[in-house]
């Protein structure tokens, strides 16, 4: 699959599909609202311990919560908010679709589990069966919800590393806590470079799942092994940002960003090698690389220290594709980008070569599709994406009478119906 062709970088222009089917608008939100915030002022018999000194930053500031990954499983969307701003209640939420009312395009969300997991304890006192900082999550084949909580908030004025990074893995069928797994400083000295992840696992052997978890800020791959209980890392020239790659013009701001490996996509069993394939990019950059599941999973590899030839180029999506999150698509053998640096979807046929010739846009919208932060499919085959007006929001204001944040959605195969990418 790795071979010449596909290697083989192409820099012409992308040629769009012009018949392409535009998502769906599922909900937006000029600000985000809870359905029921526990009331942090009143001391209160509902088990949440009350917030003091440098805690009070809990307390609820709407401005402040902007949503970064949205993950849907059975009638459920679960919302992740960073602590990158005091404000924010709960890092972990979800929308109970069921439950939203007909004509409400705002849902309030809920903590999830609970507001009690998390909420910050005074003081900023670690408490590793709390969350402090979610990114992103993902549902795998077994129906467990995974998630890395950086155990790190990140406000303008102050960075703290609350308690170590964990992995949390909760079972979705009985919502509780299936596993957790503290990451060792030998790993990664902070959390906050781990913004997504990507989990590997067959239905019919949940044992054997591997987290595979990109570090955008120490360039590192680190993998998880659930039967062993173990992590090591990875570290490779190809996991760093590209210079020629880091301006971004977004929503009227420019701006230069140095993000390292962010996204990994776990492919298709590919019979040359007897393993999956596996994508991965980082954000300053628009260029795909890849591997194998086999490699990564080979921890004698990883502390080997010798495998700078088993992590390849394969080719490059042309200018301003740089993308934060792509998802490979099974049913149709489409990868799907979130381009962030041209408020698009893009798409490429994993059976055609790795070229900007090969490659085509789904979804393109200058003023609603500002700054797709997640993209992922559920197990129904629909691909889901949450854009949040990010870098507004990081560098100005956002107008908040105006809608900034919005989730859509569209089955796969109607996505790239009329592209190049439809087989």
């Amino acid at each position: 699959m790795f071979g010449p062709a596909l290697v083989k970088l192409v820099y012409t222009c992308i040629i769009v599909g012009s018949m392409a089917t535009e998502f769906e608008k599922v909900f937006e939100w000029k600000q985000l609202s809870h359905a029921k915030l526990p009331d942090f002022n009143k001391v209160a018999s509902d088990g949440i311990p009350r917030l003091l000194g440098d805690a009070e930053n809990e307390i609820f500031q709407a401005y402040n919560n902007v949503p970064m990954g949205a993950t849907h499983h059975k009638n459920r969307v679960f919302i992740s908010i960073p602590r990158r701003r005091p404000g924010v209640p709960a890092t972990l939420n979800v929308i109970d679709l069921s439950k939203v009312v007909k004509g409400d395009r705002s849902p309030a969300l809920s903590a999830y589990p609970s507001y009690l997991t998390n909420a910050l304890k005074p003081g900023f006192e670690a408490d590793l069966n709390r969350l402090v900082s979610v990114y992103r999550t993902r549902v795998d084949a077994c129906e467990r919800l995974w998630f890395v909580d950086t155990g790190m908030v990140t406000y303008p004025d102050r960075e703290l590393q609350v308690q170590r990074p964990q992995l949390w893995i909760i079972d979705l069928k009985r919502d509780k806590l299936f596993h957790r797994y503290t990451i060792p400083k030998s790993i990664v000295a902070e959390g906050v470079g781990m913004v997504s992840l990507a989990v590997d696992v067959e239905q019919s052997n949940c044992s054997a799942a591997f987290a595979y978890i990109p570090d955008l800020i120490e360039n590192a791959i680190y993998v998880y092994s659930l039967q062993d209980d173990d992590m090591w890392s990875y570290k490779h020239s190809s996991f760093a940002y590209d210079r020629a790659r880091a301006n971004f013009h977004v929503a009227g701001h420019r701006f230069e960003w140095d993000d390292g490996v962010f996204s990994i996509a776990v492919g298709p069993h590919d019979p040359a090698t007897g393993s999956k394939l596996i994508f991965y990019h980082p954000m300053v950059s628009t260029t795909e690389f890849g591997t194998t599941a086999s490699v990564l999973q080979n921890k004698s590899i990883a502390l080997s220290n010798n495998y700078e030839g088993l992590f390849h180029p394969l080719g490059d999506r042309g200018p301003n594709t740089q993308s934060t999150m792509h998802h490979y698509d099974s049913l149709t053998g489409v990868m799907f980008y979130a381009e962030v640096n041209r408020n698009s979807i893009g798409c490429w046929n994993t059976t055609q070569g790795y070229g900007a010739d090969n490659h085509a846009v789904v979804h393109l919208d200058n003023r609603e599709l500002i700054y797709p932060s997640d993209l992922n499919s559920d197990a129904n085959g629909t691909l889901w994406v949450l854009t949040n007006t990010f870098p507004v929001w990081l560098y100005s204001r956002l107008n908040d009478s105006d809608y900034n944040y919005r989730l859509w959605r569209q089955n796969s195969s109607v996505a790239i119906q009329g592209t190049k990418c439809e087989n």
